[in-house]
This record gives structure tokens, sequence and C-alpha cells, in this order.
């Protein structure tokens, strides 16, 4: 109600943009979850070995990289009322496609490539990060608790 009357938010646009944010944040957590269960840790695909190979690291880190993958899909969900996780992975998708487009470029114009695939997380993450600037949020209440009389 306080944000109807201070900032003219409507109820039904804030739930929209509670739905919104709640999307975008189960899409890029599943995303990370199934990136590093699927294809690292439970088939081991020759693409993802070779990549990690292009990037000059040993291919017995790709385990590694799929547990780091899991933990940040945890995290997504673990810090839903920070919008700074969206920021997070911004930064993670932009290193992460420099870092192919630097060490291994013949994977940018491949089906199912790394280009779509995090300028969609990125899009994702835009959208998160802008929808959570409104939603309501118990945290930023001012109503103070009755006093306890004696």
């Amino acid at each position: 109600m306080r944000l109807r009357l201070e900032e003219g938010l409507e109820p039904r646009t804030a739930f929209r943009l509670s739905a919104i944010h709640a999307t975008s944040r189960m899409a890029v957590a599943l995303i990370w979850l199934w990136q590093g269960l699927v294809p690292k840790l439970l088939f081991n695909h020759t693409d993802e070995r070779a990549m990690i190979a292009a990037s000059h690291q040993n291919v017995t880190l790709l385990p590694f990289v799929g547990l780091l993958e899991i933990a940040i899909a945890a995290c997504a969900i673990l810090t839903w009322r920070r919008r700074s996780f969206f920021l997070f992975n911004i930064f993670a998708m932009v290193a992460a496609l420099a870092n192919v487009a630097v060490r291994a470029p013949s994977y940018l114009v491949a089906a199912f490539n790394p280009v779509t695939l995090n300028l969609a997380m990125i899009a994702l993450s835009l959208i998160g990060y802008v929808a959570a600037t409104e939603i309501p949020s118990a945290s930023r209440c001012l109503r103070q608790p009755p006093m306890e009389s004696p």
C-alpha cells in the first residue's frame, strides 16, 4: 500500500514486476545449473573438453567448472533479494564471452554458440535487475512495530 501511496505503483504492476524478476532469476539459475550439470558433470561433453583445452587449461578442471556453475545457480536462488547478483552475472557472461573470443574464436560461429547463450543471459540479467528496483519488499517498510505497554 505504501508504494501505491508514495510512488503511485499499482498492486497489479508490483505483481507483474515480481513475476518478471522471479522468471528472469529462475531462468538464469536454471541455465547455470544445466550448463554445470549436464555437459560438464553428467556427460563430460567433448565440446566442453575442447573449449577448456583451447583456453590452455587442463581438461581435468572440467568437473570443477561444472561444480562452480552449480554453485552460481545456487547463489542465484540464495541471493533472491540482491540485485547485485544480476550485475555479477552480466560481468561473468562478458568475461566468458571475451575469453572464448580470444582463446577459441572458432566457437563463436558454431551452432548453439556462446554468443547467443551469453547475450540471452545478459538480457535476462538486465530484465531482472530493472524489475527488482520496484518490487515490494518488507525490508523497505517504514512502519515501526507498536510499542509494548508496561
